[in-house]
């Protein structure tokens, strides 16, 4: 069960007396969430944007932030938002790597005051509201982390996508190519499955190259959509998904071997496998108590994460 020391956020979080509003923002390689609340804390509105994972660039991220950003202030008719006299706390996939942390904080707006930290420990501070727990993420990516009741935390899993990532989004896709190639080449049967990929990314093997040489994570992560569509199809989807499930269990157990915290699930991957996961750890789950953009907002108003947005 590896432990990570607590990162220092770039920005420390805001002091509280010129803060106009308070922004929480979950970004990750699929897309960007912001909530906008007033200076008392409550919510005035959402806005979303494309992806802000700082793996795929910190001016990709800011340019979404800020797309999010404005897409809430114009929901809530806000007129005197001024980045100056507001304060962000920011969940982005990549902020554990703190080089790419520190480049996105260095190209921060003008007086803005921000306290950033990874999606996943957003997601966990959201989750259980602050309080230990654990939370397994599967969506474009995945990983499992907890927070312990003497305030240790720890993960397993989110190696990226090349490397890692299993049961995620980006590792169903890039498992269903594999059985694509095989079956193309006849060390595998050819089905559904095989078939609809073939329809999405070109009928050659030169086609099937090319898209590969070009596509990312996100690329890979929408195949996905086929694996779980074809399931009842072809038996090479089920498998595929029943592996999910087995290598997401795995990450749960090696996060917590003594079965102790209480588990939430997020990611669009998870939460379509979580009867399956369910089945393998049903007395460990939990409703979770708030997203990333809660946790988000717990690392600006205060250190210890005990306040949020209403």
């Amino acid at each position: 069960m590896p432990t990570i020391a607590a990162p220092a956020s770039p920005i420390p979080a805001p002091a509280r007396d010129d803060i106009r509003h308070w922004v929480g923002v979950d970004g990750g390689g699929t897309g960007t969430r912001a909530r906008l609340c007033d200076a008392a804390g409550r919510t005035l509105a959402e806005g979303q944007a494309g992806p802000s994972a700082l793996g795929q660039g910190v001016e990709q991220a800011w340019r979404n932030v800020r797309q999010a950003v404005e897409q809430a202030v114009l929901v809530a008719g806000v007129t005197d938002f001024e980045w100056a006299h507001s304060a962000i706390g920011l969940g982005l996939s990549g902020a554990s790597q703190m080089h790419a942390a520190q480049a996105f904080a260095d190209a921060a707006p003008q007086g803005v005051r921000l306290a950033l930290e990874t999606d996943a420990w957003a997601g966990l501070l959201g989750a259980h509201a602050g309080a230990p727990g654990a939370l397994l993420i599967a969506g474009t990516g995945s990983i499992a982390m907890a927070l312990w009741p003497d305030g240790r935390r720890s993960r397993v899993g989110g190696w990226g996508w090349r490397l890692g990532d299993e049961g995620s989004g980006a590792w169903l896709g890039q498992a269903a190519l594999r059985h694509l190639v095989r079956a193309l080449d006849g060390r595998e049967s050819r089905g559904a499955l095989a078939d609809a990929l073939l329809g999405q990314l070109g009928t050659s093997d030169a086609g099937v190259l090319a898209w590969q040489h070009a596509a990312g994570q996100r690329d890979h992560a929408a195949l996905a959509l086929l694996v779980f569509e074809l399931e009842h199809e072809d038996p090479v989807a089920k498998v595929l998904l029943n592996r999910a499930v087995e290598e997401l269990t795995l990450h749960l157990q090696a996060l917590d071997p003594t079965f102790s915290l209480s588990v939430c699930l997020s990611g669009s991957v998870a939460l379509r496998l979580a009867p399956r996961l369910q089945a393998h750890c049903a007395a460990r789950w939990a409703a979770p108590k708030g997203d990333a953009m809660a946790g988000a907002l717990r690392l600006i108003h205060a250190p210890n994460g005990a306040q949020e947005c209403e």
